[in-house]
C-alpha cells in the first residue's frame, strides 16, 4: 500500500532523496507503514527530521551516515521498556526504540510495527499523555564538621546557609574540602563564614550587581 500522494510532504521526499543509499529503502518502508497504520497521518519535518503527526506527534525517523532510527513520541506507552525484536548492545546508544537500523530486517516484523502505529494512534485519539519521568531524589549535601561547627557559632551565617540553593552550598563545601593544607583550609573556613554571614555566594565578586 503506497502513501497517499496528497499526504506526502515534499520536504520528506527531499529528505529521503538525499539520504544514503542504504537508508532510502528503510525510510520509504517506514513511511508507507505509518500511512498504512494511520491513513489520516500528516507528514512534517521537525528538528531536521521527518515526523508523523495525528492529533499531535506520533512518531519520527531519521537517517545518518551509517544507520537510521525510528521511534514513537509516546514510546514508553507504545513499545514499553523493551521492543519485541531484541536490540543489540552496540545499537542501544542510538535514539529511538529500535537501535541502529541499517536495513529493513533490523526492524520488528511488519505486523508488530503496524500494531505499534495503531496503538500510538489510539493513545492520541484518547488524549493519553506520555508519563513524566520520576523525579530524581533530592541530593542532601554533607556539611564538613568544621564548617558545621562554625555555622553553629554564627546565627546569621547559619540562617543564610540554610536558605542558600543546593549549588551555592556545594560551592562553599567544595572550596573548603579542596584545600591542600590545613592552613589553607582554616583561612578558607574563616572567609566562608564571613561571606555567608553577609548572604554572599562563594563567587559573589564575579556576580553582576
Amino acid at each position: 500500500m503506497s502513501a497517499s500522494r496528497s499526504r506526502r510532504n515534499p520536504r520528506v521526499d527531499a529528505y529521503i532523496a538525499t539520504a544514503a543509499g542504504f537508508a532510502r529503502p528503510v525510510l520509504e518502508y517506514l513511511r508507507e507503514l505509518v500511512h498504512e497504520g494511520c491513513p489520516d497521518i500528516e507528514e512534517n519535518v521537525k528538528w531536521g527530521m521527518p515526523s508523523f503527526e495525528y492529533k499531535g506527534l506520533l512518531c519520527g525517523m531519521a537517517a545518518f551516515k551509517q544507520h537510521c532510527t525510528f521511534g514513537f513520541w509516546k514510546h514508553a506507552l507504545v513499545v514499553g521498556p523493551e521492543p519485541k525484536k531484541p536490540v543489540s548492545a552496540d545499537a542501544r546508544d542510538a535514539m529511538g526504540e529500535f537501535g541502529r537500523i541499517t536495513c529493513i530486517a533490523d526492524l520488528p516484523g511488519r505486523r508488530a510495527l503496524l500494531a505499534y502505529v495503531r496503538k500510538a494512534v489510539k493513545l492520541n485519539d484518547e488524549g493519553i499523555k506520555q508519563p513524566r519521568p520520576p523525579r530524581k531524589p533530592k541530593v542532601v549535601l554533607v556539611v564538613p564538621p568544621d564548617l558545621a561547627a562554625q555555622l553553629k557559632k554564627s546565627k546569621s551565617a547559619a540562617a543564610y546557609f540554610t536558605e542558600f540553593s543546593y549549588s551555592k552550598q556545594k560551592d562553599y563545601i567544595e572550596w573548603l574540602t579542596g584545600a591542600k593544607t590545613e592552613a589553607t583550609r582554616a583561612r578558607r573556613l574563616a572567609t566562608a563564614i564571613e561571606w555567608i554571614a553577609e548572604g554572599k555566594s562563594r563567587n559573589w565578586k564575579y556576580e553582576r550587581c
